[in-house]
């Protein structure tokens, strides 16, 4: 059972940037894939960005690649998400997900989600 708990969203102007962190409770967070999700109103959720269990493989939607970059650290069980030059079509919820099936971009094949947080980005 993993446990997942996002934040540091929030407000900001286009051109900006935001660093979201996602805590995970539980002893196996390092055999888990982290992946990024975000959904935005009438939408369908999108896939953002995963990393696989090491860290050392990433995957980017291409809607961020360049702007967006996923850290983890598996000694402090956290994933983070640094967001550079915002757009306003990057505002929505963003969730964080673990998977046990590996760097997958699509999310039945996750099985933990957190709650999620709010970016919103002004023009």
């Amino acid at each position: 059972q993993v446990q997942l708990v996002e934040s540091g969203g929030g407000l900001v102007q286009a051109g900006g940037s935001l660093r979201l962190s996602c805590a995970a409770s539980g002893r196996t967070f390092s055999s888990y894939a982290m992946g990024w999700f975000r959904q935005a109103p009438g939408k369908e959720r999108e896939f953002v960005v995963v990393i696989n269990w090491s860290g050392g493989n990433t995957y980017y939607a291409d809607s961020v690649k360049g702007r967006f970059t996923i850290s983890r650290d598996n000694a402090k069980n956290k994933v983070y998400l640094q967001m550079n030059s915002l757009k306003p079509e990057d505002t929505a919820v963003y969730y964080c997900a673990a998977s046990g099936v590996g760097d997958s971009d699509s999310p039945r094949d996750y099985h933990y989600w957190g709650q999620g947080t709010q970016v919103t980005v002004s023009s």
